[in-house]
């Protein structure tokens, strides 16, 4: 968490300014990701493995995979300028975010569908191994000991992270317009999770939505 505060707040030319909000912040962070991993086992079936081949998927799984290719090519970009805490924000966002938030609170349901289960347990893997890589030159321990929990499991995996490659973007998997219609879906879902959060209103309270 300190490496990854320490990267975060590295501006050009100024002053680095020490936030101990910000450290919790990212004390935070790393127990998003160990208990995102937790998630992923305990939906893992033990002979599961990683098919070679996307399986038929729905259009959140194709809206992350997008996602995904985004975030590494605002990754690539900051980083072959030097500009670090861009990089961190950027991979900060998407983790948390879009995959945390978003794509894990939307598989719960996936993976109680027998026909979006294959779908959904591919893009789980697929896109939580592709993020620890593009955390790891910053995250080194947290990475390398859920890679050894979970990305090894179903992804036959070498025996190290470090020697794993650096994620490239896959853009054959993507379907345009159901990456469009998934944002349209999660501005609207954060919208009333806003309005919810600014009137203290119970997630558990249904809400008439008028569009």
């Amino acid at each position: 968490a300190f490496r990854f505060f320490l990267i975060s707040i590295m501006p050009d030319g100024k002053d680095i300014i020490y936030d101990e909000a910000r450290l919790k912040g990212y004390q935070a962070f790393c127990n998003k990701i160990w208990n995102t991993a937790r998630f992923i086992l305990m939906n893992t079936p033990d002979t599961y493995e990683l098919p070679k081949a996307a399986p038929k998927l729905s259009a959140i799984d194709e809206y992350v995979l997008r996602e995904l290719d985004a975030a590494i090519a605002k990754c690539d970009a900051a980083l072959e300028g030097f500009f670090f805490a861009d990089y961190a924000l950027a991979v900060y966002d998407f983790l948390w975010k879009t995959f945390c938030d978003q794509y894990i609170e939307m598989s719960k349901v996936a993976l109680k569908d027998d026909s979006m289960r294959d779908g959904a347990l591919y893009t789980l893997y697929t896109v939580f191994r592709a993020a620890l890589r593009l955390l790891h030159p910053v995250m080194p321990f947290i990475t390398e000991e859920v890679w050894q929990r979970v990305a090894k499991l179903a992804g036959k995996a070498g025996a190290t992270i470090m020697r794993e490659p650096y994620p490239k973007p896959e853009k054959n998997l993507i379907d345009p317009g159901a990456v469009e219609e998934m944002r349209w879906a999660m501005a609207v879902i954060t919208g009333v999770r806003n309005i919810r959060g600014e009137m203290d209103i119970s997630p558990g309270k249904p809400l008439p939505l008028l569009f």
